[in-house]
């Protein structure tokens, strides 16, 4: 239940210092806070990150964090589109690289695997995390993580509908299909990073995840590498 924003309000011994805190400064980012807040849902999950978490990462009082944001919940869900304005643009970047389509997909695999493998990476994607701790009956709040997660799709089907024109897939490929099983495969793939940081097993899952973009998958034991492939 969120805190009252009268519980905010600070002694009088203490008043001098807190004011300067109570107010927002003029040159306050809220971007900034926005960003270190979405650090903290991710890091910490959004039940278990407080108010007094927020306030801390922000610089923000309580009341100037309502003020800002208007609650908890509401901070989460700018927090998930400001994720998704961050990472489409990303993710468009690499498949939009002068590479056959397998190979695109296979360097944002890489990416993500080596994220896993190096640490940062193995917190998961904040939107697949959003969905499995919002509860059901937050209906509003799981359409914002659908949306951002349907980003990721529209993302993919742009890249696969250019690959289809340059006949790098079947003309009868259906492009909606593929990216609706790319965007499942690597939110399992970020899944498994969180409990399994294994680069050996993270590969296989990639290289069976990209089959379906190899006409010529390799059929002798290789497997994706951050290289190429590897026997």
């Amino acid at each position: 239940m969120p805190v009252p924003i009268m519980d905010c309000i600070v002694q009088k011994s203490t008043a001098n210092n807190d004011r300067t805190k109570m107010a927002r400064p003029r040159e306050f980012d809220a971007d900034a806070a926005l960003d270190r807040a979405m650090e903290m849902f991710w890091s910490k999950g959004y039940e278990a990150t407080s108010l007094d978490d927020l306030c801390e990462v922000t610089g923000l009082s309580r009341s100037s964090l309502y003020a800002t944001f208007g609650s908890k919940r509401n901070l989460l869900l700018r927090s998930v589109d400001r994720y998704v304005e961050q990472r489409t643009p990303n993710i468009a970047e690499i498949l939009a690289q002068p590479l056959p389509i397998h190979d695109a997909f296979a360097a944002l695999a890489r990416r993500f695997i080596d994220q896993i493998v190096s640490g940062p990476g193995r917190r998961g994607c904040f939107l697949g995390n959003c969905a499995a701790e919002l509860p059901r009956s937050d209906r509003a709040a799981l359409a914002r993580v659908r949306e951002g997660l349907e980003s990721t799709e529209a993302t993919f089907r742009d890249a696969l509908v250019r690959a289809r024109a340059r006949a790098e897939l079947p003309s009868g490929a259906d492009v909606d299909a593929l990216a609706r099983f790319l965007m499942a495969g690597f939110q399992g793939l970020r899944l498994v990073g969180k409990v399994n940081p294994d680069r050996a097993v993270l590969e296989d899952i990639a290289t069976t995840m990209l089959r379906c973009l190899e006409p010529r998958a390799p059929t002798d034991g290789r497997r994706l590498v951050r290289g190429g492939y590897r026997t």
